[in-house]
């Protein structure tokens, strides 16, 4: 039932957010003004980061990471090949079966600030997921009481359209 109520959330929350654009309570205590969503993606994590330009300066003004390996309750370590029509259950912390996710906020000139762990969210890719090509999709997420630098309890949501997903990857091992 959670869940099945914070897929329906995110439905209504991403209907309501413009393409590239963030919102959500964190609004009102950071400035969310997108100029440009860059997604790298290597077998272990996938990476939105939300950026604007401001003279120069430029912006992390947020910064998704989501681990795609889950580990089970046995210790087994699981891939996840993330593709249109996926849908991820996110966590600010490991439980078995779901993917670790952090967020952080890197304004240029200025300290990079963590966000809380994730209290609940969720991710979904309409299209693409892979390196090299176009990736879109939504989330919607909400950060815990405490920890983290800022954010607390805040919401933050997202429609997002990256033009070119970027290898992230380790290149080849000596």
């Amino acid at each position: 039932m959670r869940r099945a109520l914070l897929a329906l959330a995110t439905l209504m929350v991403s209907a309501c957010t413009p393409e590239n654009a963030l919102g959500g309570s964190l609004g009102e205590v950071i400035d969310l003004t997108v100029t440009e969503v860059i997604a790298y993606r290597n077998p272990e994590a996938l990476q939105l980061i939300y950026t604007r330009n401001r003279g120069v300066f430029l912006d992390i003004v947020i910064r998704v990471s989501i681990s795609l390996q889950t580990q089970s309750d046995d210790g087994t370590v699981t891939a996840i090949e993330p593709e249109a029509g996926t849908r991820l259950v996110l966590h600010g912390d490991w439980r078995p079966g779901n993917p670790r996710t952090t967020v952080a906020h890197a304004p240029g000139g200025e300290p990079t600030r963590n966000l809380p762990r994730l209290r609940a969210g969720d991710l979904v890719i309409s299209r693409g997921g892979q390196s090299g090509g176009l990736t879109s999709g939504s989330f919607s997420m909400r950060f815990e009481e405490t920890g983290g630098d800022i954010g607390f309890g805040r919401t933050l949501n997202s429609n997002f359209t990256a033009n070119q997903t970027r290898d992230a990857g380790f290149g080849e091992l000596p």
